[in-house]
């Protein structure tokens, strides 16, 4: 089976071309190949696949075999993917996501993509669609108990749900310890993201992010843009910011006209090959 591994701001995946190739069980495909020793690595899988009703389709899992709405990374990376692969000259694709329609401008280097920007949607502030068991109508900036920590928590879903911790010295967390308990917690029926945000100023902050289902990851293109909207509610960032993640920075903006959040960053093709299935 032919794969590319690509990755957009350090947060890498094993991309499919479902055009060309077939996947009959992409839960399990997924754990093995992104396994760091004993497949390719990476933080999931990508399958580029046609659509019914927008330009391409995508279905993206996790490290650990469960299936995502979608990735903000990812879908930098599959607009990158088309477009040099000739499927699309179209500088402005639409593709489908388990959570909607998402539209994407590509900019293109000397008929190769270097950075993709993503409308993203709107934020989903209300608590029961994010989801977050709460018994009010939104969850932002409320002390949580997570035994032994404590946490000021705003919840928010960019098509998954996340939760946003401002905090400082994020270098020095332990968040392989606190990730898991939070991704866990009962208070998120479906589990969630989890982001760590030290600001800056207030144009520009950094975070670390857990991911449901990978641990740990690079980046997180909804989470940035979580990160943004919680900053904006909590009156810590402007509308315009750069997010600095492990892998990278991500430029952010959530427009007050339309209450859209677009982000741009890179996307980065970095091997193709052949995996023994």
């Amino acid at each position: 089976m032919r794969f590319t591994k690509m990755h957009g701001a350090g947060n890498d995946y094993v991309y499919i071309d479902c055009f060309k190739e077939k996947v009959d069980n992409p839960e399990e495909l997924a754990v093995k190949v992104s396994d760091r020793h004993k497949g390719i690595g990476a933080d999931g899988l990508v399958l580029i696949m046609p659509s019914d009703y927008c330009d391409f389709r995508m279905r993206i899992f996790n490290l650990d075999g469960s299936e995502a709405q979608m990735c903000g990374n990812a879908t930098r990376c599959i607009g990158k993917y088309v477009y040099d692969a000739g499927y699309t000259q179209k500088q402005t694709i639409t593709l489908e996501t388990k959570s909607g329609v998402k539209i994407l401008e590509l900019f293109p280097e000397n008929g190769k993509v270097k950075k993709v920007k993503v409308d993203m949607g709107e934020p989903e502030l209300t608590a029961e669609k994010v989801p977050v068991k709460w018994e009010r109508k939104k969850l932002i900036n409320q002390t949580i108990d997570f035994e032994p920590e404590k946490y000021a928590v705003t919840a928010i879903s960019m098509g998954n749900p996340h939760a946003v911790i401002f905090t400082k010295n994020i270098d020095l967390l332990n968040i392989e310890k606190i990730g898991r308990k939070i991704e866990n917690h009962p208070m998120f029926p479906e589990r969630t993201n989890v982001e760590f945000v030290e600001i800056l100023s207030p144009i520009h902050a950094k975070m670390r992010v857990w991911e449901r289902g990978s641990g740990e990851t690079q980046a997180c293109g909804t989470g940035a843009c979580a990160v943004l909207t919680a900053g904006v509610l909590n009156g810590k960032l402007e509308r315009n910011a750069t997010i600095s993640l492990l892998g990278g920075d991500l430029e952010l903006e959530w427009n007050e006209k339309n209450n859209h959040v677009y982000m741009t960053g890179d996307a980065v093709k970095v091997f193709e090959g052949n995996y023994d299935v």
